[in-house]
């Protein structure tokens, strides 16, 4: 049995993580979040101890260090917002754990240059969630696709998760904590697209807002016009007939691959990957970062590629 500890435990993703933590056979000693709702852990890690303030849970950490093989840290868990990502893999190398990390890993390509030199510097590894890549449609459409060298696929990729006004005023809606739309909904999407058809050869950016952003990649053997929004009113309406708040979809040359389902359980196979020593790590994650990344920069562009239908809105 591995100890675990959590960053951002009272956030939306973090009963995926802890539900990992438990299916995998494991258990969380310790957790810390700013906000003390954090009653999910009576259904997981009753008697882990848990810290509204950073700094006593970093000196609890450090404690456990000391105390005994038994009560050391193997692996921190991280679903902090994303602008506090790499402080929180530097805590988890220093206490001797690895770091097991939401997405987007860091904002910014450059920030991964230091925790490369600490991976070796500690002697730890720092691993990342990137869930497609195990998603059962997903793998399909990878093996498919594999060493794919014929006619240029037309791709069309829509993802609209609904979210109300407080997005807005929350760390999600700040640029400088989430890195913005698409980089807090969309870094898994631009890894799973980069993963089958390789590194994008050009980028442009077609629409910019605070609840929708569009553009076009072109891939070794792949265009692709993409659609991220939260604003419900962007579903479609066989979506919105359903009482659906989520739609997830691409479609190569206008068959389309629909993979809303299956999300439940991602989590859990790629902890079992980490444990297994299999899961994905920084060069993993370095493509889409940096993707993203120049993204925030791009102007917005008037392009004979508009095509996405979600641009008629």
């Amino acid at each position: 049995m591995k100890n675990f500890a959590i960053t951002g435990v009272a956030g939306y993703i973090a009963p995926r993580h802890l539900k990992a933590i438990k299916e995998t056979g494991n258990r969380v000693v310790a957790a810390t979040d700013p906000h003390d709702s954090v009653g999910i852990m009576d259904s997981y890690f009753p008697d882990a101890a848990f810290f509204t303030e950073f700094e006593r849970f970093d000196r609890h950490i450090e404690k456990l260090k000391r105390t005994s093989p038994d009560e050391r840290l193997d692996y921190l868990s991280i679903c902090s917002p994303n602008h506090l990502h790499d402080a929180h893999i530097r805590l988890a190398l220093r206490a001797g754990a690895d770091a097991i990390c939401e997405k987007p890993l860091v904002l910014n390509p450059w920030n991964l240059d230091i925790l490369t030199e600490l991976e070796e510097e500690y002697k730890q590894r720092v691993w990342t969630l990137l869930q497609l890549r195990v998603h059962p449609s997903i793998i399909a459409l990878k093996q498919k696709y594999e060493g794919y060298n014929g006619e240029r696929k037309k791709i069309t990729l829509s993802y609209v998760t609904s979210r109300g006004t407080w997005y807005h005023h929350s760390w999600k809606g700040d640029l400088s904590k989430s890195g913005g739309i698409a980089t807090n909904i969309g870094i898994h999407f631009f890894d799973m697209l980069m993963w089958i058809f390789g590194k994008p050869e050009q980028s442009e950016i077609h629409k910019r807002s605070n609840t929708a952003q569009a553009g076009f990649l072109r891939l070794p053997y792949a265009d692709v016009e993409w659609f991220l929004s939260i604003d419900e009113n962007d579903l479609p309406e066989k979506v919105k007939q359903k009482g659906q708040r989520i739609y997830r979809s691409i479609t190569i040359d206008e068959e389309e691959i629909e993979f809303s389902d299956g999300f439940t359980d991602l989590h859990t196979i790629v902890y079992q990957d980490i444990l297994n020593g299999k899961g994905f790590g920084l060069k993993d994650a370095y493509p889409s970062i940096k993707l993203v990344s120049e993204m925030r920069n791009q102007d917005i562009e008037t392009s004979p590629n508009q095509k996405h239908p979600f641009l008629g809105k």
